[in-house]
């Protein structure tokens, strides 16, 4: 614990001279990055759904 308080204490003003913006959001890709996150969940959950009425009608089927 000795140990730690003065690290702590050094890396203290670092964090005030880290940067608020991400390039990504200055940018405005960050809005390509969750359009295309998206997509790919849209596209999951469609064929989880497909997949699911094609086990459902083989197991009618038996």
């Amino acid at each position: 614990m000795r140990k730690f308080l003065p690290l702590l204490a050094m890396c203290l003003p670092l964090m005030g001279w880290a940067q608020n913006d991400n390039p990504m959001y200055s940018n405005g890709k960050i809005y390509v990055v969750v359009v295309v996150i998206a997509i790919i969940f849209v596209g999951l959950a469609l064929y989880l759904v497909q997949l699911d009425r094609k086990i459902t009608k083989l197991e009618n089927e038996k």
